[in-house]
């Protein structure tokens, strides 16, 4: 039997840490396998393959970010009803939210299939690279109902304060992908769409047995013919839960495709050296990702048990957390970069190494701003507030367009480098009053429930 964990009373700096490092594992699991697909790639198939993986991946952002977002979303009301102890409420959620990512994932894989070579054309994919960049790209939106389902099952699962078992899920698919790799491409000879599949393949397999493992494990899941009904109240609440966040990732990852498609146009070097920085400096992200995971739960349990204090709480820890590891990010990135970039990127090609530093020693002086993002944005989330969530995406986006058409064209690759700072800086100037506002909320909804 799993457990679940209430996370309502008790000090949160403990709280958050023990939740966060499950997360933080499975986080660096997820960039584990993204870079060795770009490890394997760049070093067994060549600059070109590797440029051809990195081509569309703020597309593949924007799709894939759409159904984390949902996936999210929908875990707020599943967390919402565990902390406030509306158990036969929540299993409702789940079954809904399940019934409804089924149809979505569908639909998304459908539509973005058919699409794909039409969208490589609109971000201006460079020719020499075009068909391996298609072919990895088709594969990545036919896998959708994959990503989709272990996004959801996992965000269930940490909903009731459990966030171990999608670890070790995780980490079994990643070895998996890994296994998998190195057969499609080395064994196989099937390219950069061995890379793809494999990764689909091994998030399909992490998200059927996440399903069977939550349903036996999990008592207080343990549904009836009742609780399986398709409720479209249900839905309406999940949706409005859902469709904001994963809009929100949409719409920041709209103005990395047009920062990304300025940088294709820069030519193939840029191509490949950003998209070995890029995937360095997801790696390295992923603790702010977590922290701001952390607190969707932390937030959404407290808000469904009527302690908004507790959140405010949950900020200041989970910002001390943050500063600490920004720190020591800034240290690591700043004298490492070069090494970190040569495990995608031969010595030899000294043109793209250059530009893989350039950007990760920019983006390392403004990761104390993204951690702060990454916080406040989960911690609205986690209130529910998930439209004012989406519009800082709204802001981000605006910087990336900004960076993208008018100032990648004027000033070459450095527009590229600072196009993330500026759309993190952005975001944060929306973020800051947009908290306040929000806890002013909440204190307010638990005075109004205390007066009745």
């Amino acid at each position: 039997m799993a457990a679940t964990k209430e996370m309502t009373s008790g000090s949160p700096l403990p709280l958050i840490l023990n939740f966060t490092i499950p997360l933080l594992f499975g986080n660096l699991l997820q960039q584990t396998y993204s870079l060795v697909d770009a490890a394997i790639v760049g070093r067994f198939l060549g600059v070109n393959s590797l440029a051809a993986i990195g081509a569309g991946t703020s597309v593949i952002f924007l799709i894939l970010g759409f159904c984390i977002g949902c996936s999210c979303g929908f875990g707020i009301p599943v967390a919402q009803r565990f902390g406030a102890a509306d158990y036969q409420l929540m299993r409702r959620y789940v079954v809904v939210s399940l019934q409804l990512t089924a149809i979505m994932s569908a639909i998304l894989a459908l539509i973005t299939a058919f699409f794909c070579r039409k969208i490589l054309f609109l971000i201006q994919t460079p020719g020499v690279i075009f068909d391996e960049a298609y072919s990895y790209l088709l594969i990545t939106f036919i896998g959708l109902p994959c990503t989709f389902f272990y996004n959801l099952l996992a965000n269930i699962i940490r909903a009731l304060g459990n966030s171990r078992i999608p670890f070790w899920f995780l980490l079994f698919s990643t070895v998996l992908n890994i296994i998998l790799d190195l057969i499609f491409i080395l064994v196989f000879r099937w390219g950069v769409f061995g890379a793809g599949l494999a990764t689909v393949i091994a998030q399909g397999i992490a998200a059927v047995l996440c399903y069977f493992y939550m349903y036996k494990h999990f008592p207080i899941l343990a549904t009836d013919k009742e609780d399986r009904r398709f409720r479209l109240l249900l839905v309406r609440r999940l949706l409005y839960m859902g469709i904001p966040m994963g809009l929100q990732f949409s719409i920041t990852a709209i103005g990395s495709i047009m920062l990304q498609s300025a940088n294709n146009a820069l030519g193939t070097i840029c191509v490949a050296g950003f998209t070995a920085a890029f995937r360095i400096k997801m790696f390295f992200l992923c603790v702010f990702e977590s922290l701001g995971i952390a607190m969707t739960t932390f937030t959404s349990q407290n808000y469904g048990a009527g302690k908004p204090e507790r959140v405010w709480q949950g900020v200041k820890v989970s910002s001390f957390i943050m500063l600490i590891y920004a720190g020591l990010t800034f240290i690591v990135l700043i004298t490492g970069a070069e090494k970190l970039s040569t495990l995608f990127i031969s010595s030899a090609d000294i043109d793209i190494l250059e530009k893989s530093v350039q950007y990760l020693h920019i983006v390392a002086y403004f990761f104390p701003v993204l951690g702060l993002l990454c916080i406040l944005r989960y911690t609205i989330q986690g209130a529910g507030y998930t439209n004012l969530a989406m519009l800082s995406g709204v802001f981000e986006m605006v910087a990336r367009i900004v960076a993208g058409l008018f100032l990648v064209p004027a000033f070459g690759y450095i527009a590229v480098c600072y196009g993330d700072p500026m759309a993190w800086i952005a975001a944060d100037l929306f973020l800051i009053p947009a908290f306040y506002f929000v806890y002013r909320k909440i204190k307010l909804f638990k005075t109004t429930v205390s007066g009745n």
